[in-house]
């Protein structure tokens, strides 16, 4: 299974990319939407604890063990 199909919102996770978050936690917020017809392949991730939420693609993060 791939991590794209694992992924649920709110699910921690550590960030990997771009390198000023590397090794910060955060939580998945959702899929990015587009547009009204579709979902992009990029998340939207809330850093925690600096509370702002950045977009990142399944391979700038990796789920943590709940």
């Amino acid at each position: 299974m791939h991590q794209s199909e694992t992924i649920q919102v709110g699910d921690r996770v550590e960030i990997l990319q771009p390198s000023y978050l590397v090794g910060k936690t955060g939580i998945v917020c959702g899929k990015e939407e587009l547009s009204k017809a579709r979902s992009g392949d990029r998340w939207l991730v809330r850093v925690i604890p600096d509370e702002f939420v950045v977009s990142l693609t399944i391979d700038e993060f990796r789920a943590l063990d709940s």
